[in-house]
Parts: structure tokens; sequence; C-alpha cells
């Protein structure tokens, strides 16, 4: 009988993070200060963000940091994540191609954010901090975070993006079991959402906004610090757990993935299934294809610009160099709410920029589509965010099967989707619909755009 799960003991932890751009032979651009369009230095970030991922974010020579012992011990209360052969799903699809998946959906708030959310908010605790803020799209990582602020004993407020504030209420609810404060974005509460809502009344909010509101938030609060789910090469970088840990399965499974993907909003859970393998590609020259998954309806790395634009919607952040629609692109109110952010963070972009790795679009409607197979197949009901990833694993395999030759396909599962039932609903019901962008749409909203590169 061939192995299903494949486990790694607590032991196995990796005992270092993996940093990228230690590797990359051509290294993303800084990011800039907005009004100098100087590259800001280590200290520029104190201000807003925790000494440590301030290091880690201009850290471009150690390719491997330390993990904290208080962090990695705490991972212990889920890591090693399973490895699991997708061998239902490729019986249904009755593919030559062998399918794994690194099941993230196992952390205690049903997501990959954790990994990240443990770390920032060790380090934000090192330094004496006392609140935190942060945005959250459709919130897993606000939840993550909440889990994480408790851990620490620290405060924290999370800015939910309004239209899943309503769209998923149980998200809200984990983040108040944790005891965080959680505001609908854009609010009432900051000078950013103020004007947002003066502009426009019943605008459903985006990650761009809540991050706004969090910035302002963490400026203006004593001994507070801003924290982010995804996008900054820190994050990215305490997401390498997930694919070191993938490394060493898929060596226990006998098997090198020929392809690696993973669903795509600001890159984090993508970057951590694909970052260790790409350090092969780097180093060695390894021939593995990366693929970002991303919704037809926030198409930035497919069909957004290469240049340097804000994080945010108000212009709080430095200026980061980015596949971007712009910052002020409005995304559809897609379910697969933490996909729905304009921009790509500056790794993934260079990446994307020197051809390391390429993007698909994928439809609403196929996502879901995706997901109800791999349901019935495998038993676990994904997250919205999480389908686009298996829509291209999927695709991958029935590639395998018109070729009729054998590919090692791998992707991440990067969370459940049994607090997104209200989204298969619709989806069952036939409510659903596809969001196009136009090509007129996104040169719009990039016209204005200051051309720095």
């Amino acid at each position: 009988m061939s192995t299903k799960k494949f486990l790694l003991e607590e032991k196995d932890i990796p005992t270092a993070w993996y940093n990228i751009v230690a590797d990359m032979k051509s290294k993303p651009l800084p990011i800039l200060n907005p009004q100098t369009k100087q590259p800001l230095k280590e200290e520029d970030l104190y201000p807003l963000f925790s000494k440590g991922v301030s290091h880690q974010e201009m850290n471009t020579t150690d390719a491997w940091i330390e993990i904290p012992d208080e962090v990695r011990e705490l991972y212990k209360v889920w890591r090693p994540t399973p490895l699991v052969r997708a061998t239902g799903l490729e019986k249904a699809l009755d593919t030559p191609a062998h399918i794994y998946f690194k099941n993230e959906s196992v952390s205690p708030i049903g997501s990959h954010k954790l990994n990240s959310a443990l770390a920032q908010a060790y380090y934000c605790k090192q330094e004496g901090t006392t609140n935190i803020t942060t945005e959250t799209g459709a919130g897993q990582w606000g939840a993550a975070l909440s889990y994480a602020a408790k851990a620490f004993g620290l405060e924290l407020a999370v800015y939910m993006v309004k239209v899943s504030y309503h769209q998923k209420p149980y998200r809200r609810s984990i983040m108040q079991t944790f005891g965080a404060q959680v505001i609908a974005s854009p609010s009432m509460s900051t000078k950013a959402g103020r004007k947002i809502l003066t502009d426009h009344p019943n605008y459903q909010g985006s990650l761009g906004t809540a991050i706004s509101e969090a910035v302002e938030l963490a400026m203006q609060t004593p001994n507070c610090k801003y924290t982010l789910g995804s996008v900054l090469n820190h994050v990215m970088l305490h997401q390498t757990v997930i694919g070191l840990e993938a490394e060493k399965q898929m060596e226990m499974a006998g098997e090198y993935p020929d392809v690696i993907i993973g669903c795509f909003g600001g890159g984090s859970n993508f970057s951590g299934i694909t970052f260790p393998f790409l350090r092969h590609k780097l180093t060695e020259g390894r021939d593995i294809r990366v693929i970002a998954a991303e919704p037809a309806s926030c198409p930035k790395l497919t069909r957004g610009q290469f240049q340097y634009d804000f994080g945010d919607e108000a212009g709080y952040t430095p200026l980061i160099p980015m596949f971007t629609l712009g910052h002020n692109f409005s995304p559809a109110n897609i379910h697969a709410g933490g996909l729905r952010y304009h921009g790509a963070g500056s790794i993934v972009s260079q990446l994307m920029k020197d051809k390391l790795m390429s993007a698909v679009d994928i439809e609403q409607l196929d996502t879901f589509k995706a997901a109800t197979l791999f349901a019935q197949a495998e038993g676990i009901i994904p997250a919205p965010e999480s389908s686009h990833a298996i829509a291209a694993a999927i695709r991958e395999a029935e590639q395998a099967k018109i070729e009729g030759k054998p590919r090692t396909i791998l992707f991440n599962l990067s969370g459940h989707g049994l607090i997104d039932m209200a989204a298969y609903d619709q989806y069952l019901a036939g409510d659903l619909t596809n969001h196009e962008v136009t090509d007129e749409e996104v040169a719009n909203n990039l016209k204005d755009l200051e051309k720095i590169i």
C-alpha cells in the first residue's frame, strides 16, 4: 500500500528561515522614501516595525536566519505540517501526474499565517512593545495575529476589510475570542478611513485601505507597532518553514517536484512553499517551474506594471518596487478576500521580472469548481484563496494527461474553508459570478502612477 501522508517529527522543525535574497543574482530594488525617493535605511523602519523584523527586511546577505527558541517552541503546537499525496484527486482526474500538497490548514487558526504572526509578535514583545495593529482581508491573518498577540501578552487592533467583515463573521468572532479588537475598514476611526468614506460612502474596502488605517493608528499610539501578513521580505522569510519541511518530506516520498504552485495575494504562502525549492534553481540551476495562481479579478502579476508604488491606498507606506495595478485599484468583492491586493512583494516581483517564475490568473467560478472536486476527492474543504492553487494544479495534471507524460506537482494548501461556507453556499446556489477586469480599467488605473523606473 502506498503512503498517503509524509510526517516529520517536532525535532525536524527548521531551526532557521531561508532568506532567498542572499542567493538572488539580481537583488530586489530598494524600497524608497516617498518624499526624497532615496532608499530607506533599516532605522527608517523603526518607528513603524519592530527592530527585529526591520533588520530581517533589509538583510540581503545572510541566507539563513535563526528562528528564536520561543517561536520554534510555539511552532510545535501544529508543526511540522503533513505533506499529503493527493491520490484521490489523481484518481478523479485520471492523470499520470503525481500530486502532493502541503497541508497548512492544520494550524490552530486554519492557515499558514501563524508562521509569521508568532515571529512578529515575538520581536515586538522583545522590544517592550505593548500594542500592535494590523489589517486583514479574509480574516486569516487577523485570526493568526490575535492568537500570537495573546501568546506574547500584546494588545491587538485589527482593521478588517469591510466586505469580509460582513461575508465572514466567524473569522471576526475568532479574533475577538482571542481578545483582539476588530474594526470594519474603511472606518471613521482614522483620517484615512474618514476621507475614503467621505469620497465613497458605500465603499466596501480593500487591503490597501485597511493597511492605511492600521499604519495610521500605529503611528499615533504610544508604544505601538504595525505588523502585516504578506508583501514585505521579512514575512516571506518566516513562511519558508513550509517549503523547508516540504523538501524533507518530498525526499521521504522519493520524488522531487517538477512544478510548485501557490495561490497569490501579496505572496506569503506562495513564497513559503516555493523559495526553498527556488534556492536550488538559483544556486544549482535545478530545472523546476514555479507558478503563482492569482484571481482574474486582481491580476497584478499577469497584467500589472512593474513600478514603484505604495503598499497602501492612502500612500502612508514606503514606495515598493512591485508588479502593481495601482495602489488605488478597487478589486471586485470576490470571496478570496486574502488575494484582493493591488501589488506583489519586491522579491516576487524581481523573480517574476527575471523569469524565474510565472503566473496564471483564474476565474472565481473555476476556483470553486476545483475546490469542490478537491473536497470530494480528498475530504478537505479548502479556503477560496487556496482553491486558486488547486485549480492551477488541476490544469497541470490535465496537461500531463494530454501529453501522456508523468510530472510531479506540489502545491500549498494554505488554509481550510470551514469558515467560508457562506461562499460555498453561494457557489452551490449558482449565485457566484466571474469578475472581468478590462485592459482599459487596468490602463486607467495605472496612468497616474509616477514612473520612477
